[in-house]
């Protein structure tokens, strides 16, 4: 499970590559849940430094990991007190500047999770707001007049209104939980101190930023009601929410922070979370000059459906190529159901994972998909996600795809944290010891080999995550031919086949398969069976 280190020119030939980005494998890492370093039960950076080795193993490009800093603890991190500050549970500032160091030692970049749309109800800011509804902070969060009711129909993400009282009567905005007030961006002093922030980090060698609710931060300036009746999820949004999100006045918030990451040598990345609908709108939120990458879920949100995939994938292609942009690929992360329950098999999993890993542009992994987990079914008492709880138990929230990461099958708490610690924050599955990492890393035909040969064979083949796509779909069978744009004229082929029969499908050499029960193929044919990938060459 532990790779020797890599000096630093493993870093210096990726970087030899113009836009290291635009094909990157990245792993994201809820920190709160990969590795406890101290024996407090949580996830920290002392113990995600001790695991960098792992991930150098998987071959990953970079590692992003959400919030870090000081925080109100009422969405995992997503309620900043402190922007410049690391939140005690997680260690210091010097741990984060460890952290970069020894990743770019062993040839991983580091992006952090930054949060602009909202502030915790603690942070200094909205404090003074409250104190004093006349004072330079309360411009800068959205306060209206007390009234009998809330000033519109905007709801939460969360559940309920999306307007609170405050103790004088006013009421403020918060589209997540009343502990995050949304930020009034129409105050040039929120964009300054948002460019200090940035700095801050990237002054301390963080390599980039994934932005938080980047489709968000502008609201209507007339706050004038969404059309119709409607419930907002965390993905997928459209016109039903046209005066809270989406708003045309972002785009100049990402030209400015793209401006300010160009001013490093070599540039620093930015990834925003784009949960909007329309794929066209998503993409222009990567273009040129604005994010390098717009994520876009409706592959996340697809069910196991050969039409949805299919058309999903070759409308995000042509979304992003008309802006000149790489295609982000996300199947899982830490506001979504785990793959293998969504889509009802680990062996679906596996060739989802093939799929997307195949697909031209970057790959964003979720920390233990790599080891197919599963989602957890957690008890109610435990439960932690204000989605659960604001939902008064209707909605079950994300606490299921947040477990901590099973790292070693006969340790206590399967190896989150040191012998003798406390208990992990959220209960691990004792079923979980098959799923631990040391068991797979010896095991060939585990899904944390096929992982690795897959993240492997992209930097081999050019035709893999960086060339050129067309995309076919026959019934429940889909055909994705790649072309490498430049020196490689040999064609890779990724096929899936999500229906319920074997089919034939031609091919020469097999490179990769999602399943160990798939043979070679004969007379220039394969046996594809169901619920299977592969990649073939030639």
């Amino acid at each position: 499970m532990t790779a020797q280190p890599i000096e630093d020119t493993r870093l210096a030939q990726r970087g030899a590559r113009d836009a290291w980005w635009r094909d990157a494998v990245v792993y994201q890492v809820y920190l709160r849940s990969f590795a406890d370093g101290n024996g407090d039960g949580v996830g920290d950076f002392a113990g995600l430094r001790s695991r960098l080795p792992y991930l150098a193993e998987l071959g990953v490009d970079a590692v992003w990991v959400t919030p870090h800093y000081v925080s109100g603890g009422a969405d995992g991190g997503y309620d900043v007190i402190d922007y410049t500050a690391v939140d005690p549970d997680y260690g210091t500032v010097a741990d984060v500047r460890a952290l970069v160091e020894d990743a770019h030692a062993l040839g991983l970049r580091v992006l952090l999770d930054i949060v602009p749309n909202h502030t915790s109800d603690r942070h200094p800011w909205f404090r003074r707001a409250l104190a004093d509804p006349d004072s330079p902070e309360a411009a800068r969060y959205h306060f209206r007049p007390a009234s009998e009711n809330p000033p519109n129909n905007w709801q939460s993400m969360f559940g309920g209104s999306a307007w609170s009282r405050t103790p004088d009567g006013r009421w403020y905005l918060h589209l997540f939980t009343p502990q995050q007030p949304d930020l009034n961006w129409a105050d040039p002093q929120v964009a300054d101190d948002f460019d200090r922030t940035l700095r801050f980090w990237f002054d301390l060698g963080v390599d980039g930023f994934r932005v938080d609710v980047a489709y968000g931060l502008f609201k209507d300036p007339e706050y004038r009601d969404n059309p119709g009746i409607y419930s907002p999820t965390l993905f997928g949004h459209g016109p039903e929410q046209a005066m809270t999100t989406n708003q045309p006045q972002v785009h100049d918030v990402w030209r400015r922070w793209r401006a300010v990451g160009d001013s490093y040598e070599g540039g620093k990345m930015l990834v925003g979370e784009v949960s909007l609908a329309d794929l066209d709108e998503v993409g222009r939120y990567a273009r040129p000059d604005e994010l390098h990458h717009a994520f876009q879920f409706r592959l996340l949100k697809s069910d196991w459906d050969a039409r949805a995939f299919a058309d999903t994938i070759g409308e995000a292609l042509a979304a992003f190529d008309r802006v000149g942009a790489p295609a982000p690929w996300v199947l899982g992360n830490h506001d979504k159901a785990r793959q293998v329950t969504r889509y009802g098999s680990l062996r679906r999993a596996r060739a989802a994972a093939l799929l997307m890993l195949a697909l031209p542009g970057s790959a964003y992994l979720y920390a233990g998909e790599e080891l197919g987990l599963p989602e957890a079914d957690v008890p109610d008492a435990d439960r932690r996600d204000p989605i659960f709880l604001r939902s008064g138990g209707k909605r079950a929230g994300r606490d299921g795809c947040r477990i901590p990461m099973p790292w070693e099958a006969l340790a206590p708490g399967l190896g989150f944290s040191p012998a003798g610690s406390a208990e992990p924050w959220l209960p691990v599955p004792a079923e979980w010891a098959r799923h631990a990492a040391d068991l797979q890393a010896t095991d060939p035909g585990s899904t944390l080999s096929l992982y690795r040969r897959a993240i492997a064979l992209r930097s081999l083949h050019p035709a893999l995550g960086s060339g050129l796509a067309s995309v076919t779909r026959t019934g429940d069978v889909i055909r994705v031919d790649l072309l490498a744009r430049h020196d490689d004229p040999a064609p890779v082929t990724c096929w899936i086949n999500m229906g319920s029969a074997a089919v034939e499908v031609p091919a020469h050499r097999l490179l990769l398969a999602s399943s160990p029960d798939v043979t070679d193929p004969a007379g220039g044919t394969l046996t594809l069976a169901p619920d299977t990938a592969v990649w073939t060459h030639g």
